[in-house]
């Protein structure tokens, strides 16, 4: 009953509480019937038991354990598939590599949008790379093409050594200060990624207050991103939703100087001054033609595709250096095979950093990249959503807003021959070539249109440290039960934080 007392409105609590309850009732139920409908005969669980927030619990608390749930469905499925329920909406998870490259291969407009995180629109804003289809993210994606040629992984692979370098070295000291104790190195390799990011992206336009304050913003963003999206005061989701704005602008003003650096003639140092070398080209012409810039060549759409290139790199590669220290250390005839490779190309006594061309002739090393990033691929699922109603096989059609989750950790271990076993030899093979004859597995870097643009750049980062490292240090990896099982950070890396003894391994650390 709602009575008004001198113009205030008073709600009888007697009588709203039934009410609100049948209500409450209504909502479950109608939710209920939802999901069963639209999740047809697929397993999955029999009731959403929690209201709106469905398995999320689970999801949060133990990622690794939802993720083998739906996998063990799926497989006993036997179509591939099975569903469950998160934030009021359907979910979709995907085992089989086909229907997962199905997915992949229809990222548009009117079928599915990739979205990194459920809630990511909120933290990475609307207008980035990865929720661009069609002609626009075509338009964009050329104009990335120059960041990758051989020329410009040559001028990275330079600068990668550089900071990987000056960080073993630092790894190194801090041993000895410790007496040799073994030490977690998670956190130290997303550290060395974060400088070598910013070095290799724009590395000449940042100051050292400004990487100081980069490096804060980062470490907000990426905290807030596997916590519950709970975009409250205070909250750490909402501290990393406002540090990217603060991130982006630092981006933003450094294509602005690239921009100006290019214009004057300048030689490329970085991946923005690539970026910027053709960008100004079309930016001048259209101006003499009359005509308005082009699209997506202005100084804040810049700045989004930069942090794009960050958050891709930062926390995959961290994932994948991890996952190489403990494969090679359980792995010593790897290990050896590595080093001997290397030692053939490359002496830390040169003074002379590895060359492309070197890098090109390390094939056994190259394997051993390709199978850390099959055996362990730093983004288990990746996220989409059904924007439209998709028939993903001839029994299921997908309904629209489905939350879809293909499985790229899943197919990695489909298809390839003894596919549970750590084995470069299936790369390195030239009878095996199993890169080539399962390549529709081998999903790490995604398929289709959004298909990882930087996946030279990041495999070459991976070989580039497994030469330095091997060459450089002697490591022993301190093993203790469950130290290999993956937790989410918010890539997959080793539970105990990969804690390794390290020592000098040559009579003097190079410097170049």
């Amino acid at each position: 009953m709602v009575e008004s007392f001198h113009g205030l409105v008073v709600v009888d609590l007697r009588t709203a509480a039934p009410l609100l309850a049948t209500a409450v009732a209504l909502y479950i139920l109608i939710e209920q019937l939802s999901y069963h409908r639209k999740k047809g005969s697929m397993p999955g669980p029999p009731l959403v038991v929690v209201p709106f927030l469905g398995s999320v619990t689970h999801l949060f608390r133990d990622p690794v354990g939802f993720w083998d749930l739906q996998a063990t469905r799926a497989s006993k499925s036997g179509a591939g598939l099975t569903a469950d329920f998160l934030f009021g909406r359907l979910m979709v998870f995907i085992r089989d590599s086909e229907l997962s490259r199905r997915v992949f291969a229809n990222v548009r407009a009117d079928a599915f949008h990739l979205v990194g995180h459920p809630f990511g629109k909120k933290l990475f804003g609307d207008h980035n790379l990865i929720y661009m289809v069609g002609k626009e993210h075509k338009d964009l994606r050329r104009r990335i093409a120059p960041n990758f040629t051989p020329r410009a992984l040559s001028t990275y692979a330079v600068i990668q050594q550089r900071v990987i370098l000056s960080h073993l070295r630092r790894w190194i000291d801090r041993s000895v200060a410790n007496g040799g104790k073994a030490e977690p190195i998670r956190v130290p390799c997303r550290d060395m990624n974060l400088e070598t990011s910013q070095t290799v992206f724009v590395g000449p336009y940042l100051t050292v207050e400004t990487r100081e304050r980069f490096d804060r913003d980062y470490n907000l963003f990426n905290h807030g991103f596997i916590t519950l999206p709970i975009d409250l005061p205070g909250s750490a989701f909402r501290r990393a939703r406002l540090a990217v704005p603060r991130l982006k602008h630092i981006l933003e003003d450094c294509a602005r100087q690239s921009k100006q650096r290019m214009r004057g003639g300048g030689e490329p140092e970085c991946l923005v001054d690539y970026l910027m070398q053709e960008t100004v080209r079309e930016i001048d012409e259209a101006a003499a033609a009359g005509l308005p810039p082009p699209p997506h060549t202005s100084d804040m759409e810049t700045g989004n595709l930069l942090f794009d290139f960050l958050f891709a790199a930062q926390d995959a590669s961290t994932s994948s250096l991890c996952w190489a220290v403990s494969a090679l250390d359980s792995h010593p005839d790897v290990l050896a095979r590595v080093r001997a490779e290397v030692a053939a190309l490359w002496s830390p006594e040169s003074g002379e950093p590895i060359t492309a061309e070197m890098m090109t002739e390390m094939k056994y090393t190259q394997a051993v990249a390709r199978e850390v990033v099959r055996y362990w691929p730093p983004g288990p699922v990746v996220p989409h959503i059904a924007g439209e109603a998709f028939q993903l096989t001839e029994q299921y059609t997908i309904p629209k807003g489905t939350i879809v989750f293909p499985s790229v950790y899943e197919s990695s271990f489909q298809g390839f021959p003894d596919a549970g076993t750590f084995d470069p030899e299936r790369f390195f093979s030239e009878a095996r070539r199993e890169d080539v004859v399962y390549k529709r597995n081998f999903l790490a870097f995604g398929a289709g249109p959004h298909q990882c643009v930087g996946q030279r750049y990041a495999l070459n980062h991976l070989v580039i440290f497994m030469a330095l490292l091997a060459s450089l240090i002697d490591f022993r990896r301190e093993r203790t039960e469950g130290c290999d099982v993956p937790v989410y950070m918010p890539t997959i890396v080793p539970r105990d934080g990969c804690v390794v003894h390290l020592k000098q391994r040559c009579a003097k650390l190079p410097s170049f």
